[in-house]
Parts: structure tokens; sequence; C-alpha cells
């Protein structure tokens, strides 16, 4: 049979893959499908005939069931074989010269068409499977998780049943609760009608209750007992109110008495009622600060009765501060809701914003200070404004200087009185420039401060006889004290206060001179006039004062530099004296500490060239004259003409040395520019050829030393 008559005469089929019918009209009934040679086609699809129709229906589900899959993989690999095999058929045909429509190659395409069916219809069936299997294996999970939740819900109720059984058991009774007396003592105390022995012994739950009812009738009693005490303590607060009121009204009259005896109490150097007051405001001192303030009046009143201590600066912050954290806890979580809704609203701080408020916080001042008045003879006061820094917990000082007259003449004492420098080197080394707290170095490097001594201006100087006037001590004070607070302050106050008021009369005797000095008039008192000669003819031409870098760059200072006799906290100045056409300059260093410390003169000769006293031996004895003599130039106690002496013997050092060298140099009675006035024993001696600047009164004439 041809291939036409096969294509001709081939039924339509309908697939149902979902298992319902569907119908469809085909040829007679007579008609039948003649299929060609070839392989059996395992699994032919079964044709229903319904009743006076010529309709076949295909249902591949149920056919799915009764196939076996190994049979079907066993057909796979056998239809692919027998396709490969009819493939390598036709290229074998073609090959030999066989035309393409020919008999046989037609055959065996007709063969594979057949074989591809084959594999259609097994792939088909394949994804059925899968689909099939995925179906039931998303039943079995439906399954499963309807259990799971059947699982779940009994856990819960178990857990709640475990819940409720806890609580069942943990339930404590209200009587538990009241601390009962113990047993011993309720047979004791109780009743026979209440505690009744031969019952509450042997049955625990009698001897629980018959122990409530005693405990009932005893707060009975006790709240009889609270009632009476209560009208007792009623009648008593009503005398207290009367008492009270009493007192009240005496408060007036005292009053008007204390205010009219303040007269009487300033006439007498007793003022009770500004003591009072200011023992109040102390007691929100700092613990520092307190110890200063009762070590300082108590010096007042036993030594100088011209010291004055007083406390300023806001009480009310203070107060605030003194307050227990606890009373302020209210307050601050009161304040603390409103500051978070406006910190919400602002913009966050940068870094340097935070870390500057941490830095002001770090260095916070506390509210109150101390206020210490040094008098002087002369009406000056010198001003102590003690502050004490909380979180360093250091103190730190500040000065002032009131006078009775005008002290603004002199240009160069301009440093003489400054607060920032007047109380420097009061102890030797002490320049306050650094906190002598070892623990405020590690709190500054949380805080970015680099040194104290950059908020010296604004905070005070914190030097080290500041801290032990306020009873603080620190390991790097050096030697350590086994004194402590109070005895610590009242073991250095006296030395303090006399080291203040002699610095404070030195800068006032300093200032003074220097008038006089700017004006080229060396102020020699009458005590001093026979230290030299009558007639002195060299002169001060010029006092000025400089820099330490000023100081630094002069040529004939820097022996001085080298040997670390100058730093520079020290007062620097120029003075030149001249007679004819010789003119010395004079490098002046004042100490801090003077006149304890003495100053410091280098020297410069512009005669005939320059010298010095690193060139030449004279100079040189010059300087040893005003430097090294310091008991024939000090003069009476404490010694606050040393530095004008010391100038004019200078000025007579120079007369000498001019009126000698002319001499020295060519033999005659020398120029008439310096004649000799001095009466000179040797004009020279030795082999450096010094000259006799030693004077001797009362004889007159000068010597070798």
């Amino acid at each position: 049979m041809s291939s036409d008559a096969v294509k001709k005469r081939k039924p339509k089929f309908i697939r149902n893959e979902a298992g319902t019918p569907e119908t469809k009209r085909g040829r007679a009934e007579g008609d039948q499908v003649t299929h060609p040679a070839g392989p059996r086609l395992i699994g032919q699809r079964k044709l229903i005939t319904a009743k006076n129709q010529d309709v076949r229906v295909y249902n591949e589900e149920v056919e799915l069931e009764d196939r076996d899959p190994q049979q079907d993989y066993m057909l796979y690999k056998d239809t692919c074989a027998d396709l490969a095999k009819l493939m390598a058929e036709i290229q074998e045909l073609k090959s030999g010269g066989a035309k393409v429509g020919s008999v046989e190659i037609e055959e065996r395409h007709r063969q594979c068409s057949i074989h591809f069916i084959t594999l259609k219809k097994l792939n088909r069936l394949a994804h059925m499977r899968l689909k099939k299997g995925r179906d039931q294996t998303h039943e079995a999970k439906q399954r499963v998780d309807v259990l799971h939740l059947q699982l779940q819900n009994l856990l819960y109720e178990v857990m709640h049943l475990q819940k409720e059984i806890s609580k069942c058991l943990e339930f404590k009774s209200q009587h538990e609760e009241i601390e009962l007396v113990s047993e011993e003592e309720f047979f004791q105390e109780a009743p026979a009608e209440i505690s009744r022995p031969h019952v509450t012994r042997d049955d625990q739950h009698q001897l629980t209750l018959a122990r409530l009812d005693w405990e009932l009738e005893q707060r009975k009693r006790l709240a009889e007992q609270y009632k009476m005490s209560l009208a007792r303590k009623e009648k008593i607060q009503k005398a207290i109110e009367q008492k009270r009121e009493y007192l009240s009204s005496l408060q007036p009259g005292l009053h008007n008495i204390m205010q009219a005896s303040i007269p009487v109490q300033e006439y007498l150097s007793m003022p009770f009622e500004q003591m009072q007051k200011q023992a109040e405001v102390a007691r929100h001192l700092p613990p520092a600060l307190y110890v200063l303030m009762v070590q300082a009046a108590a010096y007042g009143q036993a030594c100088d009765k011209t010291l004055s201590v007083n406390i300023t600066g806001d009480v009310d912050e203070a107060k605030a501060l003194s307050r227990r954290p606890e009373d302020s806890q209210d307050d601050e979580s009161d304040s603390d809701a409103e500051e978070e809704q406006q910190n919400t609203k602002r913009r966050r701080a940068t870094v340097g914003v935070q870390l500057e408020d941490k830095r002001k916080e770090m260095l916070r001042r506390h509210p109150l200070s101390l206020c210490v008045d040094l008098k002087c003879k002369d009406g000056s006061i010198l001003h102590l404004f003690f502050c004490y820094l909380m979180n360093l917990n250091i103190l730190t000082v500040k000065t002032k200087v009131s006078t009775a007259v005008d002290l603004s003449g002199a240009v160069s004492a301009g440093e003489l009185l400054n607060s920032e420098s007047l109380l420097n080197c009061l102890y030797a080394s002490d320049h306050g420039k650094e906190t002598p707290n070892p623990v405020n170095r590690y709190q500054f490097d949380k805080v970015g401060i680099t040194t104290f001594a950059d908020y010296v201006s604004d905070l005070g100087h914190p030097y080290v006889w500041v801290q032990k006037l306020g009873g603080l001590q620190f390991s790097s004070d050096g030697a350590q004290s086994e004194l402590s607070g109070s005895a610590l302050s009242a073991s250095h106050m006296e030395r303090t206060m006399k080291l203040l008021r002699g610095r404070l009369q030195a800068r006032l005797a300093l200032h003074k001179q220097f008038s006089s000095l700017e004006h080229s008039i060396i102020p020699v008192s009458s005590e001093c006039q026979h230290l030299f000669p009558a007639k002195v003819v060299s002169g001060l031409t010029r006092w000025t004062m400089m820099s330490y870098q000023e100081f630094t760059e002069l040529g004939f200072v820097q022996h001085v530099l080298k040997a670390c006799l100058v730093c520079e906290t020290d007062l620097f100045f120029m003075a030149v004296v001249e007679r004819g056409t010789a003119r010395l300059s004079a490098a002046v260093v004042v100490n801090p500490r003077y006149p304890e410390v003495m100053p410091l003169f280098s020297l410069s000769l512009h005669w005939k060239g320059e010298r010095s006293g690193r060139t030449e031996d004279n100079l040189r004895a010059m300087e040893s004259e005003v430097n090294v003599f310091r008991a024939e130039l000090q003069g009476p106690r404490p010694g606050l003409q040393l530095l004008t002496n010391q100038i004019q013997r200078l000025c007579v050092c120079l007369d000498v040395y001019l009126e000698t060298e002319s001499q020295v140099c060519d033999g005659s009675e020398g120029p008439k520019e310096f004649p000799r006035e001095k009466m000179c024993l040797r004009t020279a001696r030795g082999p450096s050829r010094l000259k006799p600047f030693k004077y001797n009164h009362p004889q007159g004439f000068f010597s070798h030393r």
C-alpha cells in the first residue's frame, strides 16, 4: 500500500489529557486504518465506538495507569536504536546512488516517522508522570502541614495548661505576707480561748487560724494606741505652733537690735553680723577654699589685723551644686524631656563644637571664690582672688594691686605690677604655668588640651603654694609632707603671707625707683650715702626696659645665657652710664624674687673701642663689684635699695676706671677729659693690672680687694 493511500485513509483522533471525552465526527464505521509494516507500537490507542456514532475517543491518563515506566524506558532505548539504524541505512542508500523518491528510502522514511511518533508519545507520558508525582507530593505536604498545625495547637494547649498549673502551685495566700509572732511567743502571750493548745498543737491549719486571730486582736489594740498617740501629737503640735509664733514675733525686734549695734561692732572691730553671713555662705564652699578661708581668717586674727577675707560669687548656684544628686534627679528628669524635644529640632553639633563644650566643662570653676586682701602701711592693697576648678581639683589665683597714689608715670615699670607676672616665682621655680596635679595631664588628653598655660590668663595661675594654702598636695610637688588639709595650710600660711607682702613692697619700691631712673636720677637713701664717695661724676643717661628676645641678641650677655643664669620670667633692662666720651652699657636682669635674689649686671664699655667683661679683666672686676658684694650694697633690711645702690656703685667704678686708665696707658697725668678726683692707694695691681674699685669709708680712698 502506498504512502499516499495511508495518508488519505488515516483517521483523526482527539487527545484528552485532562480525562474529559470530546467527540468528533470521523469516517464511516467500515473504514479501517491499515498500519504499515514495521515494529509493533506498544500501547496503541484505544478506540471507543459510541452508539450510532463513528467517534473515537482516546484517554492517555487511563492508559498511563496501566503502563510500566520501566518498559517505556526500554521502548525509548529500542526506538532510539532503530531510528539510528534507519538513518544509517538511508545514508548508505543515498551514498549507493539511490534516488530521493525511491521506494526503499520512502519506506524507511515512514518507519522513521512512526518512531518519532513513538518518542513524542513517550515524552508526553513522562511529563504526565512528572505532573502526577508533583500533585501527589503537594497533597502529601498539605497533609503534613495540617498535622503540624494540629501538633502546634496541642503544644500550645499543653504550655498553657503547664502555666496554669505553675500559677496554682505558686499561689500564696495574703496571710503569708503577714509577719506573725513566733509559735513560742504565741502560746506564751495569747489567751487560752484563742490559742487552744489542745487543738492547735496537732493541727497546723487550726494553729494558723489561731495565730491570725491573735494578730487581729493585737492590731486592734495597737490601732487604739495609735489614735491616742495622734491626739497627743496634735496637742504637742499646737503647743509648738504657739511657741513658734512667739519666737517669730521676736525676730523683728532682734533684727532691729542687730542693726542698731552695727556702729558699735564697727567701732570695736567686731563685725559679728558680717561674720555670721559669711559663715552661712562658707558652708557651700568646696573643701579646698574652705580650708584656705579658715586658715587665712585665723592668721589675720592672730598675726595680721589688716588682712581681710571675703567670699564672692553666686550663692544660689553653689547651693544647687551642693544639693544631693537624689534631690536633683526629679528636676533633671523633668527637664530632660524638654531638652530632647528641642535637640531633635536642632542640627547635630559638629565634633569641634562637642570638643569645645567638653573643654569648657573640664575647666569649669566653682561659682564661689575667695578674695584675700593684704594691706601695706603705705595704703596699697594686694587683692588675691582664689578660684577652685572642680573637675581638675586645683586652686588658681588672680591678682590686682590698688595703690593710694597714681603709679602710671614710669614706662619701664609696666610689667612690675602686671597681674600675669606679679607672683611669678614667689617660691623658687614656681612659675604657675602648668597644673601641679598629675591627673590633669590625662584629663587634658581626652579633650585635646595641649597645655594649661593657654588658659592661665582666664582661669588664673595654679601655683604650688596656692594648692598648699588650700590643703592640697600632689605627688608632683617634690618632697612630700606628712601634713595634709588644714595642717598643711597652716604650716605654709605665715611664710606665704610674708612673701606676698614683701613682693608687693619690693615691686612698689622698684616702681618708684624706675620713675627716678627714667629721669636719669639715681635715688640713694640717706642710710646708704656712706657706701659711695661724695662726688660721683659719671651719671645715668638712659634706663629702658627690653624683652627677653632683645636681651638674647646682645653680644656681651652670651656667657650669661650659656650659664643659664636667666629665664624668660625675669625682667630685663638696659642702663647707660656716661662720662665724657665714654659710654658704659649695662644689661640688667631683675629676678622676680628681688631683693632676695640679687640683680645681675653685664657690662660693655664704648671708649677707645668696644670692651666687655669677656675681653677685659677690669670690666669683669666691675661686674664683680656690682654682682657679688651683696652685703655691702643691700642697705637696711629688707634691702629694697639694692638695685639703685648697684647702679650708683657702677657709676663710681666707671669714674675709677676712667681716671686711672689714662695714667696706666701713658704714665702722664692723663687728659683733661678725665681728671683724677678719686684717691687711690695704687692705680693698678698684679699681672692683670686690676684697678682699685673698693671704696673705704670713712677714709674716702679706693683700694684693691
